[in-house]
């Protein structure tokens, strides 16, 4: 026994040599990740994200072999030690590879962008990565925990005889978990079967949102006005619902009139492509001015407008909805809907005699005639093309089922 022996326990000292050396590696790693991460993002977000779970499970593998080179002398210390070392060396590199997860997943969502205005495909991969991610999580946090039960002395024994005896309490739990189960399963076709992705638009219980987040059990949306509804993943597995951006995010808005029959639909059309023409809200793929009824004391006017994605629509049909009545005010108030009350004297009233025609039929163009637009937008419900061809017109300017289904929120 050496003089500092005498005064410094060996076990103290190689705990203090481990914490030195931890401490000298751990700050040699992060200068060099520093000085890579002046040029290279990954550098930067590999810091970010595993800069403490790494200075954590170094310094306790550090720790755990200066206690097994330099052992205390009661052989109970000496077991309660390394199991507690164990523990937290387990559950440290647990947090680390959970963080190597996190940054793989950033590092391959950097290739696909959701920040511009064709990202079907990147929320598509942004949606399976995270899904990834989190199954990846769970699968290490019970390996991790099933590692740390068997370090336990007679864990194994115990845990049979336990198992062996619950055979009700297990049938009772398996009932229980049913529901998350089910979701959990949910989640992952989701995650998979492409049907929902990350920042989708979508209608779902009346209400329009867009998908916030997709979890193993459950999906939040997030609502126009900010709110968030949160619904279990079997409700998009057992629920229909509406998905406004399942292949492209363009969509068709209608804005409908009951006017006057003194309306004239020619100028209202008129102004409507003057409105149109002078906003950037336009895509420049529809705009159709159509009566679409005309009984009792009104005519049904119904304008159809398309835009790029649904909170653009939403401003455009405001905007031409705001516009056209300003027009109707000025160039057309007659066109305003009134009530009429006619009153008949009894006696004959000599018919007045029928005037010709003085205005010849106009024939506007349609959502579905007057041009080769709308020609081809007819053809896509039809069978009179071959299947390939009509898909191939609704990638080029498909619509929808409903010519007048993009709903805005209320």
């Amino acid at each position: 026994m050496t003089i500092l022996d005498f005064f410094v326990p060996p076990i103290v000292f190689a705990a203090l040599v481990a914490v030195v050396l931890a401490v000298a590696v751990t700050a040699v790693a992060s200068l060099s990740f520093r000085l890579v991460g002046r040029r290279k993002a990954w550098a930067r977000t590999l810091l970010r994200l595993a800069r403490i779970p790494f200075r954590i499970t170094v310094l306790v593998g550090l720790l755990w072999l200066a206690d097994t080179l330099y052992p205390v002398a009661d052989p109970g210390l000496t077991d309660l030690a390394d199991f507690i070392f164990r523990t937290l060396f387990t559950g440290s590199a647990t947090w680390l590879l959970c963080a190597l997860l996190y940054f793989l997943e950033e590092i391959a969502a950097t290739r696909y962008r959701i920040d511009v205005r064709d990202n079907r495909v990147a929320r598509r991969v942004r949606t399976q990565l995270r899904m990834l991610r989190r199954i990846g999580v769970v699968i290490l946090i019970i390996c991790a925990i099933g590692a740390i039960l068997l370090s336990v002395p007679g864990a194994a024994t115990a845990g049979a005889s336990l198992f062996a005896s619950a055979g009700l309490l297990s049938v009772v739990a398996g009932l229980a978990a049913q529901s998350t189960l089910a979701n959990v399963f949910a989640g992952m076709q989701l995650a998979f079967n492409n049907a929902l992705r990350v920042d989708d638009v979508v209608i779902v219980e009346t209400e329009w949102g867009k998908i916030e987040e997709i979890t193993l059990t459950y999906v939040v949306v997030h609502i126009w006005d900010d709110r968030r509804m949160v619904l279990p993943s079997t409700y998009f597995t057992t629920n229909p619902f509406q998905n406004w951006t399942r292949h492209t995010s363009e969509l068709l808005g209608a804005i409908e009139f009951d006017l006057d029959w003194r309306v004239d639909p020619v100028g209202m059309r008129e102004e409507l492509n003057r409105i149109v023409a002078a906003t950037d809200l336009w895509d420049e793929r529809v705009v159709v001015l159509q009566v679409t009824d005309a009984v009792g004391g009104f005519v049904r006017v119904r304008v159809l407008v398309s835009a790029q994605d649904a909170p653009t629509l939403f401003d455009l049909r405001c905007l031409v909805r705001e516009n056209l009545i300003t027009w109707l005010n000025s160039d057309n108030p007659e066109a305003i809907p009134v009530g009429r009350m006619e009153l008949r004297q009894e006696r004959e009233v000599a018919a007045p005699a029928r005037r010709e025609r003085r205005h010849p039929v106009t024939e506007p163009v349609g959502l579905f005639s007057g041009d080769e637009k709308a020609k081809k937008r007819a053809a896509q419900f039809t069978e009179s093309i071959p299947v390939q061809e009509r898909d191939a017109l609704g990638d080029s300017g498909g619509s929808g089922a409903d010519p007048g289904a993009g709903r805005s929120p209320r």
